[in-house]
């Protein structure tokens, strides 16, 4: 039995942390915060529960996936609901669509806008259903140390399906003319890391993800879904240690020999680093031992940071569904305040995610929970001034759409922007998504799993493959466990207990 320690409890420190575990090995989980989660963690004030990360549940294959790999369902752990309509795009403030989750109903409404187009959603949603089974199947699942991983014909037959080559605006484009129906496919698009015209057409599997596999709900919030993989790993052995940041990491050779946790010294015979790769190779490790210099890292391409605001209101929104896009000013110059031209955005875009709309339990009696989120460059430092600003800017916009003046009804209000982000999760450039995914950032082009000076160390989590968004860092993490466990002694184990 080894004993392994883990940096970092977000889903791929987690999703490592369990398949090792399942294996017979003790495994010991530091996390530099007060509870399990990493960005995925919640805040609870006043009577309202706020999740503070992710609030888009996609892709719900991957996690049904990861439990039935432990002889578990989902619903052992939290409880799902499919939302219907899946959201509502606001394109002025009179003027809005709801998304329907059914394909056929959504065919119907861009039917509506561009005749032909119904016959051309169900061309586009079936390569793009190609696309994700191809990258779910072939793609995802690999180390990416090389090319070579990639050099065998059941992957190579695939590439041509994939549309690496083809950028995605021109791809959808060869399909619709229809403005809001372009926007509405490109909306994945923005926060994969750079406008549709420089993203491989690859991933109009996020279509896929969005249309046909449908916006989905754990009922209680994303933190049942972090309650329910901290629960897993407690019942396969695993050991929690929380409010324990990594201070300092000592090496030897071509081994970790201790690390320094809240000034003590820590062995385990592997680790697995789940933080911020940046930091824990920049930050921590001596210089002699790193993967890539500082420079390497100022020429990464990020995807957008963000600034947030957790609001509690003493009363109902009207006219708000649980995920709501605010498309109501133009889309170009904000993408270009993003990737081109970094600054804070003149007239934003913006997100608000009511989950109080679905769920009575987050939130008081006849009180609304709203999470609000503009997408921004990173490495944008903020001020108070800076988010009062911007949150004058969200409080007239959802007036005019909703005729409630929500700075009148604050029972709480938290923001959190660049400065947060370094400090809560040491992230690179106060990062919220991870790298961009264009194509020179894809699979074996991502920072290595794999640390080329050192043999008991590996990375996971959304700076390195397969990337960032929830289920890729699941995914992560099995495959860094599965790596780790390869240089690891048999145990014979019941891998379903």
């Amino acid at each position: 039995m080894a004993s392994i320690g883990i940096i970092g409890s977000g889903f791929s420190g987690l999703s490592a942390a369990i398949t090792l575990a399942d294996q017979g090995h003790e495994v010991h989980v530091y996390e530099k915060n007060e509870m399990a989660g990493g960005r995925a963690r919640t805040w609870t004030k006043e009577g309202f529960t706020f999740d503070l990360g992710p609030s888009w549940y996609w892709m719900p294959d991957v996690f049904e996936n990861f439990f039935k790999s432990f002889g578990k369902d989902v619903n052992d752990y939290y409880k799902l609901d499919r939302l219907s309509p899946s959201y509502r795009i606001y394109w002025s403030e009179s003027d809005y669509t709801d998304i329907p989750s059914d394909i056929d109903e959504l065919g119907n409404l861009f039917e509506s806008w561009e005749p032909g187009s119904k016959k051309y959603l169900m061309k586009f949603i079936e390569e793009a259903e190609i696309k994700y089974r191809i990258g779910m199947d072939d793609f995802v699942h690999r180390p990416s140390y090389s090319f070579m991983d990639f050099a065998e014909w059941q992957v190579i037959k695939n590439v041509p399906r994939l549309h690496l080559i083809n950028n995605f605006a021109s791809y959808i484009r060869k399909y619709f003319k229809n403005e809001k129906i372009l926007k509405i496919l490109e909306f994945p698009v923005l926060f994969l890391g750079d406008v549709a015209k420089r993203t491989p057409a690859l991933y109009s599997l996020m279509n896929y993800a969005d249309l046909k596999l449908g916006t989905w709900y754990p009922q209680g919030g994303f933190g049942k879904v972090i309650e329910g993989f901290e629960k897993l790993a407690i019942e396969k052995g695993v050991i929690f240690h929380f409010d324990s940041p990594v201070e300092k990491i000592n090496c030897e050779g071509r081994v970790i020999t201790t690390v320094m946790i809240n000034d003590k010294e820590v062995i385990h015979d592997q680790w697995i680093a789940s933080c911020d790769y940046h930091h824990f190779e920049q930050k921590l490790l001596p210089e002699t031992h790193r993967n890539y210099t500082e420079d390497y890292w100022e020429k990464r391409k990020m995807a957008p940071s963000c600034l947030l605001y957790y609001v509690g209101l003493d009363r109902k929104i009207p006219n708000i569904h649980h995920h709501n896009l605010y498309f109501d000013t133009p889309f170009d110059p904000h993408a270009s305040e993003i990737y081109d031209n970094p600054a804070w955005p003149k007239d934003p875009l913006f997100y608000i995610c009511a989950p109080s709309q679905t769920d009575n339990s987050i939130a008081p009696e006849g009180m609304e929970n709203l999470m609000l989120l503009i997408p921004v460059a990173p490495g944008l430092e903020d001020s108070e001034e800076i988010r009062e600003k911007y949150f004058d800017i969200l409080v007239e916009r959802v007036k005019k759409s909703t005729g409630v003046d929500i700075s009148k009804h604050l029972v709480v209000k938290r923001s959190f922007a660049y400065t947060d982000f370094v400090k809560e999760y040491n992230a690179f450039k106060g990062n919220a998504y991870g790298l961009s995914n264009v194509l020179t950032q894809t699979a074996f082009l991502k920072p290595s799993i794999k640390l080329k000076h050192l043999d008991n160390v590996m990375m996971t989590g959304q700076l390195t493959v397969p990337g960032p968004g929830v289920p890729p860092s699941i995914i992560s993490g099995q495959l860094v466990a599965k790596e780790t466990l390869k240089k690891l002694p048999k145990i014979q184990v019941n891998v379903n207990a």
